[in-house]
């Protein structure tokens, strides 16, 4: 037991010291003073290489902001505070493509004129994410009415009708359902009614929906989990049912970071939720390849892409689809399970001092 107490102290330091590099990589780089918003194309030391917005880490990134201002207090400065609701408002003013309508770019030019559409949710979503955290942080209920409103529409167009996506109903297109969709729904679900009970009984019904349809997706005697099925929960033929996603369950060729960040994250649940020590080495050999493999010791923050040999492949550290989210979330979950377990396991036994050999024992 105290062998296991000082590994896990050891690695909440060192997962807090990274967690506390990566925010000031973020927070020395990426933000826009001039039009708001945040970039999240950065090379290797920082510089920005492309000013596109993408409106997906545009969202993350308020979130992850806000979270660390709510959860931690060495992160409740106002620096952050302030980024996270000037990334809000650029959001609120610029996101949607045609309002009043809800449908969100993917997309925008740095002064915040749409590009590109995706006929997905998925903008929408991290839209609604970033408004109910900058409630939660400021108490401004504009942020809550909006995620809601944004919430409702999401809901409208997965389970009544699809039509606003912008997705033209093909005669020879199979009717499919994407675990991402049921995922990112049910991480709304507990996003929204974190804080809010009229909410959590609001959305209730749709989190045991979510959860049925993922299920779904395990299939063949539970040994594949698949991305696309049929609608009625069945395999589908070729390759579009083939078809498993790197970021839900196994790695390809080249090895990315938030494979190996949520494997570290769910090995720690693992340990936390059965002790088995088996399960605290792995994460330790998880951990210290990501560590050493990812992180950037020379201008912080991890590389995203490596090889499959866990060679460097790409030395940015920031793109369309990596920006202030999946890597200091990764350590800000790790770091909190970590305090968790210590505090759990209690505090360091004493150790009685031996007796004194000449006096012969305490007096």
């Amino acid at each position: 037991m105290e062998k296991e107490r000082e590994a896990l102290q050891v690695w909440k330091e060192r997962v807090g010291q990274e967690l506390d590099t990566v925010v000031a990589f973020w927070l020395q780089h990426s933000h826009d003073e001039e039009h708001g918003g945040f970039f999240t194309c950065l090379g290797r030391n920082g510089q920005v290489y492309d000013h596109l917005k993408y409106v997906w880490l545009q969202g993350r990134q308020v979130w992850m902001y806000c979270r660390l201002y709510r959860l931690f207090e060495r992160f409740h400065r106002a620096e952050l505070l302030d980024a996270a609701k000037a990334g809000g408002e650029f959001l609120l003013h610029y996101a949607r493509v045609a309002p009043p309508g809800k449908k969100c770019a993917f997309v925008l030019t740095r002064d915040g004129r749409p590009v590109k559409v995706q006929r997905t949710i998925f903008s929408e979503c991290f839209y609604t994410m970033a408004m109910n955290e900058l409630w939660k942080v400021t108490g401004e209920t504009r942020y809550q009415n909006e995620a809601v409103e944004m919430m409702d529409q999401i809901v409208h167009w997965v389970r009544v009708d699809p039509t606003g996506l912008g997705r033209p109903q093909l005669s020879g297109t199979p009717a499919t359902e994407p675990m991402a969709v049921p995922m990112m729904l049910l991480s709304l679900v507990e996003q929204l009614g974190e804080e809010d009970e009229a909410l959590t009984s609001k959305y209730a019904e749709l989190g045991d929906w979510c959860a049925h349809r993922i299920l779904q997706h395990v299939q063949r005697d539970g040994k594949a989990v698949l991305e696309n099925i049929s609608e009625d929960g069945k395999e589908l033929p070729g390759c579009l049912g083939r078809h498993q996603n790197p970021g839900e369950d196994l790695e390809w060729d080249m090895k990315l970071w938030w494979p190996h960040s949520e494997a570290m994250i769910a090995f720690l649940m693992a340990f936390s939720d059965t002790g088995d020590p088996a399960l605290l080495q792995i994460f330790n050999q998880v951990a210290e390849y990501t560590f050493s493999h990812f992180h950037d010791p020379e201008f912080g923050e991890w590389f995203g892409y490596l090889n499959r040999e866990g060679k460097v492949a790409l030395n940015i550290k920031g793109g369309p689809f990596k920006g202030c989210f999946h890597v200091p979330r990764c350590l800000a979950m790790c770091e909190q399970i970590l305090e968790a377990l210590i505090h759990r396991l209690g505090p360091t036994p004493v150790v009685s001092s031996p007796a004194d050999p000449i006096c012969g024992g305490s007096k």
